[in-house]
């Protein structure tokens, strides 16, 4: 007998952990979703940021060269300078 009355369970009880597991069912999928979007932002906003610092690197890159470019011009200039004095001086 006493075996019986531990069987038996109140249907208020069942029907609670029954929503319970229920709800916990229904909220995977929106639970899943948030992860996706979460992890899907944070991509982006890598890519965002990566993006930029590979911009800011071409634009020093781009500023180098343009000044290499500068001192070679320059260097050239003060090349036909030092001729031209040197068969000035040659001459003279």
């Amino acid at each position: 007998m006493a075996d019986k009355q531990l069987i038996k369970v109140n249907g208020q009880i069942t029907d609670s952990i029954t929503q319970v597991n229920t709800k916990v069912l229904a909220d995977a999928p929106a639970m899943a979703l948030g992860n996706f979007y979460t992890a899907l932002g944070l991509s982006l906003s890598n890519a965002g940021n990566n993006a930029t610092s590979a911009q800011q690197n071409a634009n020093i890159m781009a500023q180098a060269a343009t000044v290499q470019g500068v001192n070679a011009l320059g260097a050239i200039g003060s090349a036909v300078l030092g001729r031209t004095t040197e068969e000035i001086i040659e001459k003279g």
